[in-house]
């Protein structure tokens, strides 16, 4: 999963991101809230997290602008603002969930399991993907009858994506955009696909013949 992360205290954007990234997230942080704005439209991610108080675009400024765009992808406020008014204008911008500072990692953590739960509309931390095939939303590990099944971070975001996109094709463009942020060799991309299929039972993942790749469940 790809994480933007709006932050200016340079200390806590580094300590969210580099415990994010041994979670599995891929993180993208900025200090500015126009870089931020400008990001979510080369880049797409499957969360938000946001200041408020930002350089340039402030975080309500930008959840905003976004949702005005059509922009839906699920957004925390991560602010020390402590009044009312402002916790009724996150949510009114398009929030999902609003975290004060100072908070734990695991704190953030956990309502970033939970939106993603809602995401996905599925209301445990456990998805079966095929018999026996189990998915933890919440460690982000996969078990095949009871053995877990290691992945590399690239086959993560793989799954991620195919998981994210359930019951669509998913394009090598798509996987270039959204885990690459960039071209790469399309060989290279389903040599990857590839790997991540043959360590699960045959048919999870299926290859559409010149369309691309589909988890259908």
């Amino acid at each position: 999963m790809r994480v933007l992360l709006l932050e200016d205290e340079y200390t806590l954007r580094i300590s969210v991101s580099e415990f994010l990234e041994d979670l599995g997230y891929t993180v993208d942080g900025y200090a500015n809230g126009d870089a931020a704005f400008d990001a979510v439209f080369s880049q797409s991610y499957d969360i938000l997290l946001l200041d408020v108080n930002v350089p340039g675009m402030n975080g309500f400024e930008l959840l905003g602008a976004l949702r005005k765009e059509g922009n839906r992808t699920p957004a925390i406020f991560i602010t020390s603002m402590t009044q009312m008014q402002h916790l009724q204008e996150g949510y009114e911008r398009g929030c999902c969930d609003y975290i004060r500072k100072p908070f734990d990692l695991g704190e953030l953590q956990l309502r970033m399991m939970q939106v993603c739960k809602q995401v996905m509309r599925n209301d445990s931390d456990l998805l079966t993907l095929a018999p026996e095939l189990i998915y933890d939303l919440k460690q982000f590990t996969l078990t095949y009858q009871g053995a877990q099944i290691a992945l590399s971070r690239t086959e993560k975001e793989m799954l991620g994506m195919l998981l994210k996109y359930r019951n669509q094709v998913v394009t090598v463009g798509m996987f270039q955009d959204e885990i690459w942020g960039e071209y790469v060799d399309p060989a290279n991309v389903r040599v990857q696909i590839n790997n991540l299929r043959k360590k699960l039972p045959d048919g999870v993942i299926q290859n559409r013949r010149g369309l691309g790749y589909i988890l259908e469940r």
